[in-house]
């Protein structure tokens, strides 16, 4: 006799239901764009317009079947596809992580080391390496999902569960992070200028929210974990897709000295750009001699990339599975094929986010929406959770943190310093919302690679499966960072050095 579900469940089975009676992503992303020419037509001609509050630029709504906009439609075909940001990260990532597996490197590393962790911490190890593979911004995304439904499949668990629960850390974790990170000091810039509307001899620096990121880090991971095995396993059953394709590395000649070779190579490698980042006047630094920005970061893809080159061809050769240069294209060619896919995908996808774009659509809405919510004058905890239930809101409308941080710091920023609060709580108070909502969107570019992934195991996937699998994870990181901000709030403890709630 089934056990009956509980209404969570049923609501996830009513979610997975409706989804997957959307039609094909490709299809659906198609019917978008084209419904974005119809809307930008009509608002159009009601002059519909907007001022940027950073800018105060005058924003108008832009006619996609006008002559600019046919002429924007045809001549960007391309770029928009080449163009679209996560393509080239993604199909570079995969060049290499392909190589690591179809050497066998990946699963007798997997099979040899992280099977033999205590079954209840694989779990949580996999979220909490993806809220700090952050680190490496985008790139988590591509490498850490994919890598964590490979460890569950080997230890009998259901492959999309481990999935779900690498991208959860990586996605809707990305604000978190034990460490200072790129993003922090991106926002942090914005969120300066925007201080100077009211007060110019305010800093944000990029620590300002150090301490609630820490703390974020180690809360999301245990709520992460449990919601994997509490929700997401029951909910997906055993996994009864059949073998995936892989090497058997078992019966590899030399596995382990190829292990152990790369395990050589791999550290040496790490040692050489770690020797070039702490030389004199390194390219790897930047202009003061910082890493956060710098070169490095912004090129970690490609040292990536570089680094599962290395390790998969140093096990390749000694397991004389590569044996010239063509076996290193052919393997790399062979990991291509399984993301065709997700390049059809891009395509649409790339057609409708710029098609968006170019319209001011986005920025029309969020404007708005903003305004409206400065007007009905909230004050108190109750503006806060309601300016992070909108910022949750405007992630279906914008998607990049920056961009959207750029259209509402201006506004939010100035209005709640003159209610008294800190620029930096505003920062973590938008952060959460922001980070937690982005991964069942789907507008989110990363959607795509996740789909993609998830037909590795279940050919029957779709958006439906798709939103089911990650919004127990959106609502319960979502609702557990408002209940640790309103323990900050309350306590008065600091969300970074020298940042509380109040000025």
């Amino acid at each position: 006799m089934k056990n009956k579900k509980g209404l969570f469940q049923r609501f996830l089975d009513l979610v997975e239901r409706v989804g997957n009676k959307l039609p094909d992503p490709f299809v659906l992303f198609i019917g978008l764009a084209l419904l974005m020419v119809v809307i930008s037509y009509f608002l159009n001609l009601t002059g519909a317009s907007v001022v940027h509050p950073g800018s105060g630029e005058e924003i108008p709504i832009k006619n996609l079947l006008s002559e600019e906009g046919i002429q924007f439609i045809l001549t960007s075909l391309l770029e928009n596809f080449t163009g679209f940001a996560p393509l080239g990260l993604v199909l570079v990532m995969m060049l290499g992580i392909g190589l690591a597996e179809k050497v066998g490197l990946l699963d007798y590393a997997i099979r040899k080391t992280i099977l033999k962790s205590p079954p209840f911490l694989l779990t949580y190890t996999v979220v909490f390496v993806g809220i700090l593979g952050n680190l490496a911004s985008d790139a988590a995304v591509v490498l850490i999902p994919p890598l964590g439904a490979l460890v569950f499949y080997k230890v009998g668990r259901h492959p999309l569960a481990g999935l779900a629960a690498g991208f959860a850390g990586a996605g809707a974790g990305f604000t978190a992070n034990l460490f200072v990170a790129g993003t922090d000091a991106l926002l942090a810039g914005i969120s300066t200028e925007a201080a100077a509307l009211i007060n110019d001899s305010i800093t944000v620096t990029a620590v300002a929210n150090w301490y609630f990121n820490i703390v974020s880090t180690f809360m999301l991971t245990i709520v992460g974990g449990l919601v994997t095995t509490k929700i997401v396993e029951p909910r997906l059953g055993e996994y009864k897709g059949g073998a995936v394709e892989e090497e058997d590395t078992e019966e590899l000649p030399n596995a382990k000295k190829g292990f152990i070779n790369a395990l050589i190579a791999g550290l040496v490698y790490w040692a050489i750009v770690v020797t070039v980042i702490f030389l004199p006047d390194s390219p790897l630094r930047n202009d003061e001699g910082g890493i956060v920005p710098s070169p490095f970061l912004d090129g970690i893809v490609p040292i990536i990339f570089v680094f599962f080159v290395v390790i998969g061809v140093a096990f390749g050769i000694t397991v004389k599975k590569i044996k010239s240069g063509k076996d290193v294209s052919d393997y790399m060619a062979e990991s291509m094929k399984d993301m065709s896919s997700y390049i059809v995908l891009v395509f649409a996808i790339a057609q409708f986010i710029a098609f968006f774009n170019w319209s001011n659509l986005g920025t029309w809405v969020a404007v708005n929406g903003a305004e409206f919510l400065k007007d009905i004058e909230f004050t108190g905890i109750g503006l806060i959770i309601g300016y992070i239930i909108f910022t949750g809101l405007m992630n279906f409308l914008i998607t990049s943190g920056s961009a959207k941080w750029a259209i509402e710091a201006p506004i939010f920023v100035p209005m709640f310093m003159q209610l008294g609060y800190s620029p930096g709580f505003t920062q973590v108070a938008y952060r959460i919302a922001d980070s937690s909502i982005n991964i069942i969107t789907p507008l989110f570019p990363y959607m795509v690679i996740i789909l993609a992934f998830m037909r590795k195991y279940d050919k029957n996937t779709n958006i439906g499966s798709y939103i089911s699998l990650m919004l127990p994870y959106s609502i319960t990181f979502l609702l557990s960072w408002i209940v640790l901000l309103l323990i900050f709030y309350f306590t008065g403890l600091p969300y970074g050095p020298g940042v509380h709630t109040y000025m």
